[in-house]
């Protein structure tokens, strides 16, 4: 069995999630690079290697069952155990889509990635993760997702949206519900600021480099740390 830290991003082929694994690598952990498209998978992962990292591709579309259950055998097979799992892959859908005008169909399709593929992936990694002597979940969330936030008078996070933003907002419930649960784990949320990524079309005004930061902390808590938390880069976010 590795005695170096196994990390696996998924969605870690490019943006915040790269930057996540990236910054992961260079604290010297083993790092899976989630990715739906192998191409781009294993094109970052060679970005990787030559920056340092140690680095290896996970072939993983958080929306299929079948595509998790592998991921979760390539990673016993090959470490036994998993030490960190950042799930950052999410998707805006058609963002931002006013709730009167959002259809069923596409609240369902983000919700399947940035909730329920949450979920499949924590639950199937689970026992990996129970082999760690400091297992550590980071789930991606969002400012946006902040009920307090959003209904506080002269705090600006843009127009209503209807399926994004509650996609994020029920991840929170289910993140601290993890915590409530695993509580032999460290288990937090994490808010990454305003990136530009492909996520906004690149409007963003922080780096995929500085929205990955919060993350990486939150991955690497001492045994003292928080969990059941929401987080940003200046400390703890209102739920």
């Amino acid at each position: 069995m590795s005695e170096k830290t196994i990390a696996l991003v998924t969605g870690a082929n490019k943006g915040i999630g790269y930057e996540i694994a990236a910054g992961l690598g260079a604290l010297g952990m083993s790092v899976g690079v989630g990715a739906r498209d192998r191409r781009r998978g294993e094109e970052a992962v060679t970005k990787l290697r030559a920056n340092g990292a140690d680095a290896f591709f996970v072939p993983l579309d958080v929306t299929d069952d079948e595509s998790v259950t592998s991921a979760a055998s390539l990673l016993e097979e090959r470490f036994g155990r998993l030490d960190v799992l950042v799930n950052n892959a999410g998707i805006a859908g058609a963002w931002p889509a006013k709730p009167s005008v959002v259809s069923p169909d596409g609240l369902r399709e983000v919700l399947e990635t940035n909730v329920i593929g949450v979920v499949r992936v924590t639950n199937a990694l689970l026992p990996l993760l129970e082999r760690s002597p400091h297992p550590r979940i980071v789930n991606q969330s969002s400012h946006l997702s902040s009920l307090t936030l959003q209904t506080t008078p002269g705090v600006e996070l843009g127009d209503a949206d209807g399926s994004y933003t509650p996609t994020k907002t029920f991840l929170n419930a289910v993140t601290v519900q993890y915590a409530k649960e695993l509580t032999g784990m460290k288990v937090n949320g994490v808010c990454p600021g305003y990136v530009a990524t492909d996520l906004n079309g690149h409007q963003g005004t922080e780096t995929p480099a500085n929205g990955a930061k919060v993350a990486i902390r939150l991955a690497t808590l001492p045994e003292d740390g928080p969990t059941g938390g929401l987080f940003d880069d200046a400390g703890t976010v209102p739920w």
